[in-house]
């Protein structure tokens, strides 16, 4: 065991891909996401050698077998009423003026965490761009027609999947959970209606953290948070 730690301990490595600089941010931090989401999902770039850069990176990992993860993985962090935290992972389906917008059954832990306190944080990180946002604001539910949208637009088996799984709740077996799932395709023949215990929730930031990693640990970190008049205050923190 002390080898095993030892061996975690050494585990490093150098940031030296780029770096950050007030003049290059965005007024506003959700114009400034859409710029690096775009620069790690590879739909635009403004260098060539920075899409060369991730393609290299890219073929790496392949050649490890080592799968690329979502470029819209967050970790999302909550609160019980006790004030016991919890992470997962969820995927980011949306973003406009209002926040980051997800969807999950609302009876999930997250879902009953965040009724209870719906103060919360996500986390991106795109380790082929050695960067890391961090939001942290308040949730609220999104509309009901817009849960429905984004419900009709999922494949068939991802509906039937929303309406067999009691999510968080006790399963005997995989077979059990496959012949719930059978008994729902059965039920819906054709269409798949949401479930009432289903939708979107929109997290809007009260801060935001942008994180370029640099050599020596002296990493660029740049915060915005909002003030008053809805405006944003940007400043650089120490690494």
């Amino acid at each position: 065991m002390f080898a095993q730690n030892m061996a975690i301990a050494d585990i490093r490595r150098e940031y030296k891909r780029s770096n950050l600089d007030k003049a290059d941010l965005e007024s506003n931090p959700l114009a400034q996401f859409d710029v690096w989401f775009a620069q790690a999902s590879a739909a635009q770039s403004g260098s060539r050698w920075l899409k060369i850069g991730i393609a290299l990176y890219k073929l790496w990992q392949a050649i490890l077998g080592r799968s690329s993860a979502d470029v819209n993985a967050m970790v999302l962090s909550t609160v019980d009423k006790n004030g016991r935290p919890s992470s997962r992972n969820v995927l980011l389906k949306g973003m406009d003026g209002r926040g980051f917008i997800f969807f999950t059954n609302y009876d999930s832990r997250k879902g009953c965490e965040l009724a209870d306190n719906p103060n919360a944080a996500l986390t991106f990180y795109w380790a082929e761009l050695e960067r890391q946002i961090c939001v942290a604001g308040s949730v609220e539910k999104v509309p009901r027609e817009e849960s429905e949208k984004y419900f009709k637009s999922r494949p068939r088996g991802s509906r039937l999947a929303a309406w067999t799984s009691n999510q968080n709740g006790v399963v005997a077996d995989r077979a059990a959970l496959e012949a719930k799932w059978s008994e729902m395709e059965r039920k819906f023949p054709k269409d798949v209606p949401l479930p009432p215990n289903w939708g979107g929730f929109v997290l809007k930031p009260e801060r935001i953290e942008f994180w370029q990693g640099r050599a020596s640990r002296l990493h660029d970190r740049f915060q915005y948070t909002r003030k008053a008049d809805n405006s944003w205050k940007l400043e650089r923190l120490a690494p």
